[in-house]
């Protein structure tokens, strides 16, 4: 089964939950099991996090949210034109933020524990896009 959608949604506070549902209903046609739609479901909501505190601060922009199904792989693309990232390898690293005393900094953290694979790319000024890979288990007489 191949299939993919594309959305955006401005960078406000309630489209990460808006974000996060639309990413995992998506993701029903897999058949996947409650754990794997949880781990997306926290991908998400960390990677639309991300854009709305660090990507933008304290102003509004665009998220572009791309997903794709190929076989029994999810490959979902959170992409803004924020400010960037410095230093990737840095603010990969657990309990580092830039956000202050109120952010954890785990943000990457969750997100690599929870996906199979999780890529950033970002460039000062440009924005950032992370790329985020679940295989999603096959169960028996379900595919």
């Amino acid at each position: 089964m191949n299939n993919s959608f594309n959305m955006t949604v401005l960078s406000r506070s309630n489209n990460e939950s808006f974000a996060r549902t639309v990413v995992s209903a998506f993701t029903m046609s897999l058949d996947p099991t409650v754990e794997e739609i949880s781990d997306i479901k926290t991908a998400v909501s960390e990677a639309v996090t991300n854009c709305i505190v660090h990507g933008y601060k304290d102003t509004i922009g665009k998220i572009y949210i791309s997903c794709e199904i190929k076989d029994n792989t999810l490959k979902i693309k959170i992409r803004d034109k924020g400010v960037g990232i410095e230093n990737i390898n840095k603010a990969m690293e657990p309990l580092f933020t830039t956000a202050g005393e109120e952010r954890a900094g785990l943000g990457f953290a969750v997100m690599q524990s929870f996906m199979d694979n999780v890529k950033v790319r970002s460039k000062l000024g440009k924005g950032t896009t992370i790329t985020m890979i679940k295989n999603i288990s096959v169960r028996y007489g379900c595919k």
